[in-house]
C-alpha cells in the first residue's frame, strides 16, 4: 500500500505540474487553456499562477517521499483543485479546454484522495 500511496501523490503532482510550462508566454497559456490572453497585465498573472501550480505539484511529488508533508500537500491539492471545480460550475458555460483542467482535477482529487487516505489509514511513514 505504500507503494501505490507514492504512486497516487507522484501522479497528483503530476497533474498540477502540467500548467507549469505556461511562465513561457502566452502562446503556451492559451494552448494550456484555449483562451487568447490579451494584455502584459494578465498574461503576467497567468504566468505567475503557473509558477504556484509547479510549486504544489513540487509539494505533492515530495510528499510522496517525505510522509510528513502528505497531510500539507493532500489538503493544498485538495483546496486547489477543489475551488476550481466549484468556481468553473456550472460547467456548460466554459469551452472545451476549461472542461478538460475541470476533469483533470477531478482526476486529480481521486487520485490524491486516495492516496492521503491510504496513507492515513495505513500510518504510511517514508
Amino acid at each position: 500500500m505504500q507503494t501505490l500511496a507514492k504512486i497516487l501523490y507522484v501522479a497528483a503532482g503530476l497533474i498540477n505540474i502540467i500548467p507549469v510550462t505556461g511562465v513561457l508566454g502566452a502562446a503556451r497559456l492559451e494552448a494550456l487553456y484555449g483562451q487568447s490572453f490579451v494584455g502584459a497585465d494578465l498574461v503576467l498573472l497567468m504566468r505567475h499562477r503557473a509558477v504556484f501550480f509547479g510549486l504544489l505539484g513540487v509539494l505533492l511529488i515530495a510528499a510522496a517521499f517525505q510522509s510528513q508533508l502528505r497531510t500539507l500537500a493532500a489538503v493544498a491539492g485538495l483546496v486547489s483543485m477543489g475551488s476550481y471545480m466549484l468556481l468553473a460550475l456550472p460547467l456548460s458555460e466554459h469551452g472545451a479546454a476549461v472542461q478538460r483542467v475541470f476533469w483533470a482535477d477531478m482526476v486529480g482529487i481521486v487520485l490524491l484522495a486516495v492516496g492521503w487516505w491510504l496513507s492515513s489509514r495505513d500510518g504510511l511513514r517514508s
